[in-house]
């Protein structure tokens, strides 16, 4: 057995805490993988939001989930991560969230997650994740203001209260270009 990389890690944490029926978070859907994996997770009574400011991302993953016939349990969101609260009621539980942080791959590098409204959209999936539920942030930095983000994300992850949540960092230290690492967070 292969140590697994970030993305492919966090789907290994998820995959046992999110059940058919479960409302979900893709907080940045890009093209469409995490989306397709969260929506086989919840089934078709679950439910998927799923956040992209970019529209290319959104019809990208809008074509996955009607060739796999996945669309009736996913919600594709026009908007950025940062508005989530507004697309949930006000004591709707979650089960868990996932973060893909930089920009979409194949296409404006420029267009970049950042960490105010990152970390805005983290602290509403953290009041509304359910205990035991996990929120999980693949974080790419290889990239013009992903070292800023990364270092918030870090500083706030740490300085999480360990009686309320678990942290885990989970990344591979020997490669070279700035690999993705996770951070896992666990309500407990």
């Amino acid at each position: 057995m292969n140590l697994e990389p970030a993305v492919k890690y966090s789907h290994t944490l998820l995959q046992p805490i999110i059940g058919h029926g479960n409302t979900v978070i893709d907080a940045t859907v890009g093209n469409g993988n995490d989306t397709l994996f969260l929506a086989n997770l919840v089934g078709p009574t679950g439910h998927v939001l799923g956040f992209d400011i970019q529209q290319q991302a959104l019809d990208n993953t809008a074509t996955q989930l009607t060739l796999t016939g996945l669309t009736r349990q996913v919600q594709l969101i026009h908007d950025g991560h940062e508005h989530l609260e507004q697309y949930l009621e006000p004591q709707q539980p979650i089960s868990a969230a996932l973060f893909n942080l930089g920009y979409l791959p194949g296409s404006n590098k420029t267009i970049i997650t950042h960490a105010d409204t990152t970390l805005k959209a983290l602290n509403t999936c953290l009041k509304h994740l359910r205990r035991g539920g996990i929120v999980a942030l693949v974080v790419y930095y290889g990239h013009p203001g992903g070292e800023q983000e990364k270092e918030a994300v870090l500083a706030y992850a740490k300085g999480m209260d360990q009686h309320q949540y678990q942290v885990l960092h989970y990344g591979f230290i020997n490669q070279i270009h700035q690999p993705p690492f996770l951070l896992a967070i666990q309500k407990r």
